[in-house]
């Protein structure tokens, strides 16, 4: 049994224990046990009212093109970053715990548009020339983004990609739109990206860490936020082996898919790769955070 067929076997089983909630909901057109009939409930409570007034005030479209709000189905990665650090967005303890984890040299987050993690990120100018420039939807987005204040008094931009059941096959993506796009882009001085413009880039999920790290590379150079620099952490269960030890690529060599990705990047040890219980530990220590961490630890982690 795979981790998806896990994870679906595992959270039916704590429905109605975690969101007293018969399941049944549906799913591009079908009805599933993994599905929530009330899709709302699949945001933790202590951020579900403030988390909807955000994506409306933000415009920004929820996963699976939903209009109408969050969906239900329990496996979105969306909604288990939402649930993860949605918390922490007015916490500026809880980010600086996070942020002093990935990042040795950062000493305190700094609070960005309207908190200290913003979602759904696409940079304030289309800095990419991609066709849309909206949040969510048929646009380059990072998850969740975070800006930490290094010692040196200098800002570092934080993407954060969140996986949870992924996973993916060799399917080529290329299509000549989309070069017309990106491959100028890897050609440029500087460019974070070592490899030539390539096909192998745009097989998943190297085509959207591709996607996501040209975006991060030209907001820096912009100067959004103040940043002078930026890391990309890779958020994925330690139990998702099939997306952590999968090349999908052809012709990009490695022992795991972060092995294959760092081997194309200028600064390697700009990327890593977490896992999401890994990623929240270090709010143990901070004041009012057990409830948050209870209820991670019961939905996700266990």
């Amino acid at each position: 049994m795979n981790y998806r067929d896990q994870e679906k076997k595992r959270i039916i089983a704590l429905r109605n224990e975690i969101f007293r909630d018969a399941g049944g909901g549906t799913y591009k057109g079908k009805q599933y046990p993994f599905v929530l009939e009330n899709p709302t409930l699949n945001l933790w409570d202590g951020i579900r009212e403030d988390c909807y007034r955000y994506f409306e005030d933000n415009k920004i479209t929820w996963w699976g093109g939903e209009k109408e709000g969050v969906t239900g189905h329990l496996l979105s990665s969306q909604v288990a970053c939402l649930n993860h650090l949605y918390p922490v967005r007015q916490r500026k303890d809880l980010a600086t715990a996070i942020l002093k984890t990935l990042h040795k040299d950062i000493s305190s987050a700094v609070r960005m548009d309207s908190g200290f993690v913003e979602f759904e990120v696409v940079g304030h100018e289309n800095y990419l020339g991609e066709r849309s420039h909206s949040r969510g939807i048929n646009a380059t987005s990072i998850d969740a983004v975070m800006v930490g204040k290094k010692k040196s008094g200098a800002n570092i931009l934080v993407l954060i990609e969140w996986k949870y059941t992924e996973e993916y096959g060799s399917n080529d993506l290329y299509i000549p739109a989309r070069a017309k796009i990106y491959d100028p882009l890897l050609a440029e001085k500087g460019c974070p990206i070592l490899a030539e413009p390539t096909r192998d880039l745009y097989y998943e999920p190297f085509y959207q860490l591709m996607r996501q790290t040209l975006l991060g590379w030209l907001m820096v150079k912009i100067g959004e936020y103040g940043c002078d620099e930026f890391i990309h952490v890779h958020v994925i269960p330690e139990e998702n082996t099939k997306l952590l030890e999968t090349v999908t690529a052809p012709c990009l060599t490695g022992t795991s898919m972060s092995d294959a990705w760092k081997h194309l990047l200028l600064h390697p040890d700009a990327y890593s790769v977490i896992s999401p219980d890994a990623f929240m530990q270090p709010i143990e220590t901070c004041a009012d955070s057990h409830s948050i961490l209870c209820y991670l630890a019961k939905r996700y982690w266990n």
